[in-house]
């Protein structure tokens, strides 16, 4: 027997996440607390998932190895307080897909504003330059889908900061910070500081070959520059002429 999976959420990531966990010959379970959408349903019969909709089968769920928890479902959610509790590790499907990318490269942006018209623009700039990629993520096929069915050698990601909470290893190649502003904060007990933890770990495994691409322009994102990862590459960019050439004195490139 694999080892016990347990996937909370049977949306795009949850089913793009136990499609992924049974090619790599895990023991999935799908649980859904709510309605499972018929073409999702379908999915998981199709590819011979366990699955359930309407409730949790507590006893079930924590015998798991491992809980793969959907970006929707909140810490809050008895469910989720009782696995924590157990002390089983909880991850995101971001997460879980980073695991199979193998040799691919990722591209994953964020902010709270623009971010799927940033994530479109610049898979339409790579695939215009010929790049073999795929546009995933919070827009698209989750990454677990396409690692799955379909892997590229770039995956263009936007990534939500509900999908960064619960990263252990997940590192885009080039992460983008487009900006941040109060949002989503009954997630972050409506503290803003913990909204903008989370947007700044997109960065925190990003190592010397990598690069963040920010917005100079944003003021929160300025004033906790410190919170990027030390050994990234930053690149900022602005809009204000007067600005650009003193940002491009000031660039880090890491070593």
């Amino acid at each position: 027997m694999g080892k016990q999976l347990i996937i909370l959420g049977a949306g795009e990531s949850g089913v793009g996440a136990a499609i992924l966990a049974k090619a790599k010959g895990y023991d999935v379970f799908v649980s859904d607390g709510g309605a499972i959408s018929k073409p999702y349903e379908a999915e998981l019969m199709q590819h011979g998932i366990a699955y359930e909709s309407g409730s949790h089968s507590m006893e079930r769920i924590l015998q798991a190895d491992e809980v793969v928890k959907s970006p929707g479902i909140p810490e809050k959610a008895a469910v989720v307080k009782a696995i924590r509790a157990r002390g089983i590790p909880v991850i995101s499907e971001v997460e879980f897909a980073y695991r199979y990318k193998g040799d691919s490269k990722i591209i994953g942006i964020t902010g709270s504003n623009g971010k799927s018209t940033t994530t479109s623009l610049i898979y339409a700039i790579c695939k215009a330059g010929g790049l073999d990629c795929a546009l995933v993520g919070n827009i698209g096929y989750s990454i677990a889908r396409q690692v799955a069915i379909d892997p590229k050698p770039l995956y263009v990601a936007e990534i939500s900061s509900f999908q960064l909470d619960d990263i252990v290893t997940f590192r885009p190649d080039i992460a983008v910070l487009v900006n941040i502003t109060e949002d989503h904060l009954d997630r972050y007990n409506y503290q803003f500081e913990n909204y903008i933890n989370a947007k700044f770990r997109i960065t925190e495994n990003q190592q010397p070959g990598d690069y963040c691409i920010y917005c100079a322009d944003d003021e929160v994102t300025v004033a906790n520059q410190h919170k990027f990862s030390n050994l990234t590459n930053l690149l900022p960019f602005t809009m204000k002429k007067k600005y650009a050439r003193a940002l491009i004195s000031k660039t880090r490139r890491c070593s």
